[in-house]
């Protein structure tokens, strides 16, 4: 794949979590083929002057001094373990939601960490990832939980909505390109024949995709719990969990902030939120 392609961004800030992050995007990178871009959004510090001096503040060029060593040094380290991935790095000002959603723009990919520090300073879970997830323009694949087994499946969450069409899609797409399987879970509060219609409408759903990707072992799994905890458990033995960031349904009124913010917040591998397909 050319190095043009739309590559995988790393929103990065020198915490543990960007440096897994990071280590994620260059294995998805070694699969895929595709480039990988190390941003560190860097909301410029400044000093203050002195009263009745001018000018009143100045940027800390030492600052971004230290964010550039840390980028070199990082980029350096990761090309050495993965000499066959394209890796850039820079440096952005600006504040690190931005900079991300921007670039998503242009993304296959925006890979981030569960916590943050630094660029990303005092921004946890619940700010920097759930603000790029609900507003980037590509999937957003948030790296938390343990280090899962590589023959791990992918779970995808669905409901029979357009998101969550787009979510199965791209679970698909990821189980084909790792070699591993693909359990699909429906969350149904229903029973007795409204259960097996729900059955019956998730498995014509994966048919769909299973003409495209044969080599895809799939499994449909009916959970009758509510959507959040059904996924949670399931992400136990994953090592993916896709969701679409809407859905209806199984998972109605159901927006990131609940479900997807759930599995950000308490899922034991790396969850992708999926509001749009990623840029080819």
């Amino acid at each position: 794949m050319p190095e043009s392609a739309p590559p995988i961004v790393v929103g990065f800030d020198a915490s543990d979590g960007a440096h897994a992050a990071l280590r994620w995007a260059m294995d998805e990178g070694a699969r895929s083929g595709r480039p990988v871009s190390l941003v560190f959004a860097f909301d410029w510090p400044v000093n203050t002057g002195v009263a009745g001096l001018a000018p009143a503040f100045w940027p800390d060029y030492g600052a971004q001094e230290e964010a550039d060593e840390v980028v070199v040094a990082t980029v350096a380290e990761a090309r050495q373990a993965h000499p066959g991935v394209p890796l850039t790095g820079t440096v952005v000002p600006g504040a690190a939601t931005a900079v991300l959603v921007e670039r998503s723009r242009q993304s296959h990919l925006v890979v981030l960490g569960g916590r943050g520090a630094g660029g990303f300073a005092g921004q946890l879970i619940g700010s920097t990832s759930i603000s790029v997830s609900t507003h980037a323009h590509c999937p957003v694949v948030v790296v938390r939980g343990r280090e899962p087994a590589a023959n791990a499946p992918i779970v995808a969450g669905v409901d029979g909505s357009d998101y969550a069409l787009m979510a199965l899609e791209f679970a698909f797409a990821a189980a084909a390109g790792r070699g591993t399987g693909l359990r699909v879970v429906r969350a149904a509060e229903r029973s007795g024949t409204r259960g097996d219609e729900d059955r019956a409408a998730t498995a014509e759903l994966v048919a769909r995709w299973r003409d495209k990707y044969p080599q895809v072992a799939t499994s449909v799994h009916i959970d009758s719990r509510p959507p959040a905890e059904a996924l949670v458990d399931a992400s136990g033995g994953a090592q993916l969990v896709v969701v679409g960031s809407r859905g209806r349904g199984g998972f109605r009124g159901m927006l990131l902030g609940s479900v997807s913010q759930q599995l950000l917040y308490h899922a034991d591998c790396p969850v992708a939120v999926v509001r749009e397909l990623p840029a080819r």
